[in-house]
């Protein structure tokens, strides 16, 4: 059904293909003799991922944060993980999950489907991270190395110096050639590729193994309820969940990613749990700030964030860029209820007033989605009620990774 995209990948790395036009052009241009092969950049990858010793705590690897066993990602309560020399510093964003963005686009302001029609302007969309902002899972591994929030390496220096002294030093000689930490810099870029072709690997990252895959293959059915669901999910007068988190195959034949990896701002509310929120100053707003800068002088912009897969999404413990909601129901509840009944999910000021969209600052409301189900006003009833909130969280089920289906019975 796909092309093996590590393949592709390690083909592109190993032919000096050029990366992303915002960096620079030569960064990831191989100059060994003896190139490695897509396994042996696979396993050394997946060493590095496992590998806590190339944090400045020595105990945060990669999988800390992005754990196997929860689709890769985090595989605790926490609103954001804690890193930092002592693994006590909080960031100020959700760790997301790192399946299923193979597909996701470089980003672009202006992003048009390939369906033959280019007059639909789709707005800001792809990139990888919350914000989109970097443009290749490479230029993603590096991030969290250097965060002083994650990993904590001081720069890219350290992060060699660490591999060096690791116990995987050997097997990075033996991938990348005997003298390979002889040259630092090459050294930061084939460790930055292992990474990233480790994260193209299809039965880690991308297995297509749920419920739901079992159903496109004919393998399997859903039940009432869950079928139930997924016509609520698909219904643009409903739950309307599809218009971001596409559930159809696309017209090439691939399964659906359920996202459209656009940006968006949906007023979730500020996270008052985020030591950063004590500031009453600060506010995570997204494409245009504060860890991305590139845009910040587009306000329109202001508060919008990638639309994350919704595969294995019932794993997660914690929604949101900011993890401020901890249970799908309270997801799926602020969905249909943010315009109904604003009062659940937003503070008063001082005058008794409902201040809704909260994380964003005075003047921004206007960047905030309304399309359906978010088309409704103060007491009207939600889009969803109960019942069908409950029909929709079981079809969300359905996207959980690791379905077996039921031996058959003669």
């Amino acid at each position: 059904m796909k092309t093996n995209l590590s393949l592709l990948l390690a083909m592109c790395v190993l032919s000096a293909c050029q990366p992303a036009p915002q960096q620079d052009a030569g960064a990831y241009a191989p100059t060994l003799k003896r190139q490695p092969s897509v396994a042996a950049m696979t396993a050394m990858g997946r060493a590095m991922f496992f590998e806590p010793s190339l944090s400045v705590s020595g105990k945060l690897a990669c999988a800390s944060c992005h754990s196997p066993e929860h689709a890769y990602g985090p595989p605790n309560a926490l609103a954001v993980q804690l890193g930092g020399p002592e693994l006590k510093d909080a960031g100020t964003r959700a760790a997301p999950s790192l399946r299923y963005i193979q597909n996701a686009p470089p980003f672009t302001e202006h992003y048009h489907d390939d369906d033959g029609d280019d007059s639909v302007d789709a707005g800001p969309t792809g990139g990888r991270n919350w914000d989109g902002r970097a443009q290749s899972g490479h230029e993603q591994a590096l991030a969290p190395l250097l965060s002083p929030r994650e990993m904590g390496n001081r720069d890219a220096a350290a992060v060699v110096a660490k591999l060096r002294a690791s116990p995987l030093a050997a097997q990075f000689r033996q991938t990348y050639g005997a003298d390979i930490f002889e040259q630092p810099g090459q050294a930061l870029r084939w460790a930055l590729m292992s990474l990233e072709v480790f994260q193209e690997s299809p039965l880690d990252f991308y297995p297509y193994t749920s419920k739901y895959d079992a159903v496109l293959r004919k393998q399997a059915s859903l039940t009432p309820q869950e079928a139930r669901g997924l016509a609520l999910f698909n219904d643009e007068r409903k739950g309307n969940c599809a218009s971001c988190h596409i559930s159809q195959v696309s017209s090439g034949g691939a399964f659906p990613q359920f996202t459209d990896y656009g940006l968006i701002n949906i007023g979730v509310p500020r996270n008052a749990r985020l030591p950063a929120n004590g500031d009453p100053a600060f506010f995570d707003l997204g494409l245009c700030g504060p860890d991305r800068t590139d845009l910040m002088a587009h306000k329109e912009y202001c508060g919008s964030f990638k639309t994350p897969s919704l595969r294995n999404v019932a794993l997660r413990k914690v929604f949101f860029h900011n993890g401020s909601f901890d249970s799908l129901e309270q997801v799926l509840r602020f969905y249909v209820q943010r315009d109904t009944a604003p009062q659940k999910w937003y503070p008063k000021d001082k005058n008794g007033k409902v201040r809704k969209y909260d994380d964003l600052p005075p003047g921004l409301a206007a960047n905030v989605n309304v399309a359906a189900p978010f088309d409704r006003q103060p007491g009207q009833a939600p889009a969803l009620n109960e019942r069908e909130i409950a029909d929709v969280i079981v079809f969300l089920h359905t996207l959980t990774d690791g379905y077996q289906a039921a031996p058959a019975t003669h």
